[in-house]
């Protein structure tokens, strides 16, 4: 299911966009605006954390955390994620897909979790944890056919839990742009969409969408041609949205 726009619980209206349009967005805030991909990286940890920390109530220091991380970007902001509960004593573990094959700024985000008792288990280790709330971080906006390898696998032990999801930025094995998934995919609880809502989080697979602000400037939309207007977030950073 695909939607052009989203609405607030406020009632102002946000475009969705396609996974073209947000590399676009990326790019321009990268090459050419700002922020850089650690400032955005950072922003989008630190909503996503707060996130798991409302989800989980009061019950946040007790229940283990596990955060599964693909090797791009979507990766490096639940690693960030995962810093920020661990420093704030939560029960964190972290499970990269493929260690060796992340790109420098999730490297970097994992050497900095490194720093706090938060744990790093593996892909093989997977089958002796437990979870009170799962974060995936698999794979963002790029996904490019069936999850396959560690991911796939880390997709499926997701189906496997009883315990809630909280997706970043798309459910991974969703089209972000189509809705549809190819192949296994994650049925979230809750998604946490990065700077715009994608046109294919209509579905029931996203669970609840809300949107997170990582400190994107208009003038960076107004480049790519999209309307987004400040509004959307008013005093808050993270805003719940529904389909129109």
């Amino acid at each position: 299911m695909t939607t052009h726009a989203f609405r607030t619980e406020t009632g102002v209206e946000v475009p969705a966009v396609t996974a073209d349009q947000m590399r676009e967005v990326d790019r321009v805030a990268i090459e050419e605006v700002g922020p850089n991909l650690y400032q955005m990286m950072e922003n989008a940890g630190r909503n996503l954390a707060l996130t798991v920390l409302d989800r989980l109530g009061s019950g946040w220091l007790s229940l283990p955390i596990v955060v599964l991380a693909g090797t791009g970007g979507n990766g490096g902001g639940g690693i960030c994620a995962a810093r920020h509960l661990a420093n704030r004593g939560a029960d964190a573990t972290v499970v990269v897909s493929d260690p060796a094959g992340l790109t420098p700024v999730p490297e970097e985000q994992l050497r900095v979790y490194a720093g706090t008792a938060g744990k790093l288990a593996s892909v093989s280790e997977l089958k002796g944890l437990g979870a009170g709330l799962v974060v995936d971080a698999i794979i963002g906006y790029s996904l490019g056919g069936a999850p396959r390898g560690p991911a796939g696998r880390m997709i499926e032990w997701i189906g496997d839990q009883s315990a809630p999801v909280v997706s970043l930025d798309v459910p991974s094995g969703t089209d972000s742009t189509t809705g549809e998934a190819p192949g296994a995919h994650v049925k979230a609880a809750l998604t946490l969409t990065l700077a715009l809502p994608k046109t294919g989080l209509g579905g029931s697979a996203a669970g609840e969408v809300w949107l997170a602000d990582i400190g994107i400037p208009g003038e960076v939309y107004r480049r790519v041609g999209v309307d987004m207007t400040p509004e959307v977030f008013g005093d808050r950073y993270r805003v719940k949205v529904r389909p129109v």
